[in-house]
This record gives C-alpha cells, sequence and structure tokens, in this order.
C-alpha cells in the first residue's frame, strides 16, 4: 500500500510538473526616446509589436515637473519624448534603436524638422548600462557606414526624472487625426526622412 501511495504520488507530481515549471516571461522594459515632436514619436513607437505601451513626456532638464509652456520656451532644460513599455520577449531594445534611428534626423542638433530649439533634440535616454552600451555601439555603427558626409549628432545620456505630458498631448496622433497630418506632412517630416533613409512616408 505504502509503495502503491509513493507511485501516485510520484505519478502526480510527474504529471503536474510541466505547468508548474513553467517560468514567468521577462518583466516589461523602458525605453526612452526624443525625435522632435512627441506625437510624432509616438506614433512611430505604437506601431511596433511589442510594445505595449507609450507616454510622451518630458526629460533631460532641470526645472520639476514642467508643463508644455515651459519646456516649450526651451529654458528648462528638457526635451520632449516619448518614453515606451516594452516586451523584451517579442521585440529587444536593438530593434527599437532601429526604429529610432529611421524616425529620426541624426544630423540636425538644433531641433527636428520644422521644429527648431533645444527641445526638440534628437536624444536617446538610456536606462541601463546594457541600453548605453547598445545606443552607443548602434550610433557607433552609423558612423562607420559612412552614409552620411555630416557628424551624427544624436546625444546618448542617462535617464532622469520622466514628467507626463497633459493629457491632451496623449495619443494625439488618435484623438485629433486630422490635426496631426496636416501638421506632419506640413513641417515635413516623412520627406526629410524618405530624403535621408529611403523611408517611404507611413504616418
Amino acid at each position: 500500500m505504502k509503495r502503491m501511495l509513493i507511485g501516485a504520488l510520484g505519478a502526480f507530481t510527474l504529471l503536474a510538473s510541466p505547468a508548474s515549471a513553467q517560468e514567468p516571461g521577462p518583466e516589461p522594459a523602458v525605453a526612452t526616446f526624443g525625435s522632435g515632436c512627441f506625437w510624432c514619436t509616438e506614433s512611430d513607437f505604437d506601431k511596433v509589436e511589442g510594445v505595449v505601451k507609450t507616454i510622451s513626456g518630458y526629460m533631460g532638464g532641470l526645472t520639476r515637473n514642467p508643463t508644455y509652456s515651459q519646456v516649450s520656451t526651451g529654458r528648462t532644460g528638457h526635451a520632449e519624448v516619448v518614453q515606451i513599455t516594452y516586451d523584451p520577449a517579442k521585440v529587444s531594445y536593438e530593434k527599437l534603436l532601429d526604429v529610432y534611428w529611421m524616425n529620426t534626423d541624426p544630423l540636425d542638433a538644433s531641433g527636428q524638422f520644422c521644429d527648431k530649439g533645444s527641445q526638440y533634440r534628437p536624444v536617446i535616454f538610456t536606462h541601463t548600462e546594457e541600453q548605453k552600451r547598445l545606443a552607443e555601439a548602434s550610433k557607433q555603427a552609423l558612423i562607420d557606414s559612412k552614409r552620411f558626409k555630416q557628424p551624427i549628432v544624436v546625444e546618448i545620456k542617462p535617464a532622469t526624472d520622466f514628467t507626463a505630458a497633459e493629457d491632451y498631448h496623449q495619443d494625439f496622433y488618435k484623438k485629433s487625426a486630422f490635426h496631426y497630418k496636416r501638421y506632419r506632412i506640413g513641417c515635413g517630416r516623412d520627406a526629410r526622412l524618405q530624403a535621408l533613409w529611403g523611408k517611404s512616408p507611413t504616418n
């Protein structure tokens, strides 16, 4: 009887172990990119499979909890950015970097496209040493490719405090689609990206 009970218990354990042995997937990770107007950056990254959430906001300045009006003066030191929560099991940080470069003018330190000022500067904010390593490697690879004669001016900086932008900025490309499309076309964003990367406008 004892032998049968042990055998039965062993059989139960063996059958149950595959389910109990399943390990949870990796925790969601965060990336932060600035490439000019955050309405457009948010739209670009929302299309990437594996991106869980995007939030438009501000990073890199000294003023605490800045408003859009304050950041727009160019005096707070902040850049408009999008903070991205992504699933590393579905999309890698390297892939996000590829998307970033293809949606950025890496030659313009004064802003991006029609938007000028330090608040529109192109910048990659890194949250870990690994992100820093990968970001620097991707920038160096672009330099080494000699695709452009001009310097690559995208900054790579450690992430600092992030302040989410006002609600009306979030998902602006969805909530105000007509205004967004008119702005994006008028700003010449996709025309410039196509000239730089041969990227057909899709937004």
